[in-house]
């Protein structure tokens, strides 16, 4: 037996894809007599079959094995990082040992029922990018210890990849962009699903975080596809707590204090309203006078509300102060308007100003020119 199974020469080191690994093998067995081997080439009469059968049943056995192994330790680390996962999100109570540190040392638990949604959010969102990085890498390295035994040189095809990579880094660096600046984004906690954000060109609710791009849909229903790496800055409106600011403008001739203290006195009501009460944080500061128009005084009033929530509170805010003005015999500031009348004739007076009862107030001044000043509230007309 030992004729018929010779040692070929070596095949040349150089080529990308050889047997050489699993037939060496094989023939080594066939020279101590395995059974395989030696059943088939003594029932055949062929000793390459008996070699070939042995080489069969050698390979797909140790590919059954790394395969089942690759599965088991996949599952293994999922089944891990979704403990870890449920844990965060029920809450610490469940946790010890190292499930804690690891969810503290990341943020994720924090006290506050504010914080709840956030870290929901945030343990699913990096739980799915854990999952889907330890896939990857386990199944890359299964289908490297595949081909070894397949007999392929995975040498060649190493530095392939590599010079591979290279290429793809320069060719699609934008793609690379997205993915560092979307891991980054998960892992500090920038936005998840739910919250409202400004990414500049963009504004709306994050339907999906992903590593190459965030899905947002806008106020009016457009949908938003921004990449990752195109965001220079996040603007999230949703995060920790919001604040409704209301400017209030207030005409000149009514008084500053006596609008400040309706403005007051509706930011208690409304805080002391059991519907609100569980929505705004702090009770309404009335901060003073803001800016001053040609028309009126703009005071602002704030209001520190839960997240999401300062849109609403500011639209019922604006409905009760609307109602408290009204009350309290404020007025709304009404628009002025500059009349000037060109080629008048200096010294000349206008149809309007033959009328007494008119309440145009015509100056006229030199250059021929004729200024008639106006102020409207509604339709009706008042003297200046």
């Amino acid at each position: 037996m030992s004729t018929l199974f010779a040692r070929t020469p070596t095949p040349d080191p150089s080529a990308t894809v050889t047997v050489e690994p699993p037939l060496e093998q094989a023939q080594s067995a066939c020279e101590s007599g395995a059974t395989v081997c030696t059943w088939v080439a003594d029932t055949t009469g062929s000793s390459t079959f008996g070699l070939w059968a042995e080489t069969l049943y050698r390979t797909p056995l140790r590919i059954l094995i790394v395969l089942l192994a690759g599965w088991a330790l996949r599952s293994l680390i999922h089944r891990a990082i979704g403990k870890v996962e449920a844990a965060v999100v029920e809450g610490d109570q469940t946790m010890t040992g190292l499930s804690r540190r690891m969810a503290r040392a990341a943020g994720m638990l924090d006290a506050s029922p504010l914080a709840q949604e956030r870290r929901v959010q945030r343990a699913r969102t990096i739980g799915s990018v854990l999952r889907s990085l330890t896939t990857f890498l386990i199944w890359s390295v299964a289908a490297l210890m595949v081909l070894a035994e397949l007999g392929i040189n995975i040498a060649p095809l190493l530095a392939s990849a590599g010079i591979a990579g290279v290429a793809l880094g320069f060719g699609a660096q934008s793609l690379v962009k997205d993915f560092l600046s979307g891991l980054f984004m998960i892992l500090e906690d920038q936005y998840g699903v739910g919250d409202v954000v400004d990414l500049g060109d963009a504004t709306g609710t994050v339907e999906a975080v992903g590593l190459r791009a965030t899905r947002l849909r806008a106020v009016d229903g457009t949908v938003w596809y921004v990449p990752n790496g195109q965001v220079t800055r996040v603007g999230n409106q949703s995060q920790g707590w919001a604040r409704a600011v209301l400017d209030v403008s207030v005409p000149y001739g009514e008084s500053l204090a006596k609008a400040t203290a309706v403005l007051t006195e509706v930011g208690e009501r409304i805080y002391a309203d059991p519907d609100w009460s569980q929505v705004i944080m702090e009770e309404p500061q009335v901060w003073g006078v803001e800016a001053m128009s040609a028309e009126a005084v703009v005071l602002r009033l704030v209001v520190k509300t839960k997240p999401l929530e300062q849109w609403r509170t500011a639209r019922e805010l604006r409905l009760r102060i609307r109602n408290a003005f009204a009350e309290a015999g404020i007025e709304n500031p009404y628009p002025h308007q500059n009349i000037i009348v060109k080629d008048a004739g200096a010294g000349k007076a206008l149809p309007d100003q033959a009328d007494a009862g008119r309440d145009a107030d015509v100056k006229t001044p030199p250059h021929g020119e004729a200024k008639v000043s106006r102020e409207y509230a509604g339709d009706e007309e008042k003297p200046h």
